[in-house]
């Protein structure tokens, strides 16, 4: 008696944020083989593993879902499914062929995944999950963005504090949230407090905050008083005064913390396998390194191109034809934090790299604005990125054949 062939099913799961939906469809017909709901718990992920398996074999069975991250996408890797990430625009986008009233609900929106990875699934590419190391870096590398953009937003804040009542101490340091200033803020927050401030004063304090600047005492305190006066009557200086010593308690943790962050991201890109490849380029150093490892992952197989690396990463422009109308426009729809360390890299690499300087420069006599510019020239750079990361070869000057000419001329 012949076999009975193992029927293949695919699943969509919507993901909520304390349950998900699933669908299971069978590939061949499309008819519905289950449908349930599970809770957002250990119980429920456990019920969802169980539910799973009554289907036969996990490696039969892949699975679509609108992120490529998180706990729910981490056991179903770890469990052994394939998991198919869709973006959540290429499912908006392919709703109307599924109703034309436009209804939307978590059991159909599975539904549509399901359907989706089974009629279209050669359109995407399963997910392999990353290396432990590439996961420690990503995390550290992620959370430090996001405390340096929190840092940037405390600053501006506090900046624009201060310039409503006591500008001087806005510049009197050239950053306010470096911890000179935050010292200084700390031990003066308003006009009243450094009444008596004056030079040998102004001088001993620097002395105890090791002050490196350049500039002595009295030049900083000339520059502190003559900034402009502020207007505030005296409840409101109070007022503004207990919220400089707010933000001044917030920000001063949060940059030592990001001293130290810097640190465990250094430590993290020293251990990485790649770590040495990606700072064998020009200018990367450790954090900008860090992160542009930190998007690229450890899977080979992510990017077969060049172009698509770069169109992941923003750097390729989106060009729109249609009969004889042609519009060429900066590509939105990407990683926004791939595109960030690679054009990062490409600013810096063009101080002290002679083709990449060219390349900027012959870009801005085109009449490319700046960030134009730097999307050009993080273009170009992707093509040698790719190449070496596809090889697992550092960066060679040498074999780097249109930056020759610049070599030989240095």
């Amino acid at each position: 008696m012949a076999d009975v062939p193992v029927p293949t099913y695919c699943a969509g799961l919507d993901w909520a944020s304390d349950h998900h939906d699933v669908c299971v469809l069978d590939v061949a017909t499309g008819r519905r083989i289950a449908e349930f709901r599970i809770a957002h718990t250990a119980s429920g992920l456990s019920d969802l593993h169980h539910q799973l398996t009554r289907l036969g074999a996990t490696a039969a069975l892949r699975i679509a879902i609108e992120r490529p991250s998180g706990l729910v996408v981490d056991m179903l890797l770890d469990a052994g499914y394939v998991v198919v990430p869709i973006h959540p625009n290429a499912l908006k986008a392919s709703r109307p062929r599924y109703s034309a009233a436009g209804g939307k609900s978590d059991a159909t929106d599975a539904y549509m995944l399901a359907d989706l990875l089974r009629t279209d699934g050669h359109r995407f590419r399963p997910l392999v999950a990353p290396s432990d190391a590439s996961r420690a870096l990503r995390a550290t590398v992620r959370t430090r963005d996001d405390l340096v953009a929190t840092r940037v937003q405390l600053a501006n804040q506090l900046r624009s504090l201060l310039e409503s009542f006591w500008a001087g101490a806005a510049a009197i340091f050239a950053d306010v949230d470096s911890p000179i200033a935050l010292a200084f803020l700390d031990q003066y927050p308003s006009p009243d407090h450094a009444r008596l401030l004056g030079e040998k004063r102004l001088a001993r304090f620097l002395v105890r905050q090791h002050y490196c600047g350049r500039r002595p005492a009295d030049e900083l305190l000339t520059r502190l008083r003559a900034a402009p006066v502020g207007y505030a009557g005296p409840l409101e200086t109070e007022a503004k005064t207990h919220l400089v010593r707010m933000l001044v308690g917030v920000l001063t943790p949060l940059v030592a913390q990001l001293k130290d962050l810097d640190a465990l991201v250094a430590a993290h890109l020293a251990t990485h396998p790649d770590g040495t490849l990606v700072q064998s380029f020009p200018r990367t150093g450790t954090v900008n390194a860090a992160q542009l490892l930190a998007e690229l992952g450890d899977d080979r197989a992510r990017f077969a191109t060049a172009a698509q690396l770069a169109a992941e990463g923003g750097v390729a422009p989106v060009t729109r034809a249609s009969g004889k109308h042609r519009a060429v426009s900066a590509r939105f729809a990407c990683n926004k934090r791939l595109r960030r360390a690679l054009t990062t890299w490409a600013d810096n690499s063009r101080h002290g790299h002679a083709w990449a300087a060219a390349h900027y420069r012959r870009a801005r006599a085109r009449g490319c604005d700046h960030p134009h510019a730097i999307r050009i020239l993080a273009r170009a750079w992707v093509g040698v990125l790719w190449r070496c990361w596809s090889d697992h070869r550092p960066y060679d000057p040498a074999l780097h054949r249109s930056a020759e000419p610049f070599l030989n001329a240095a």
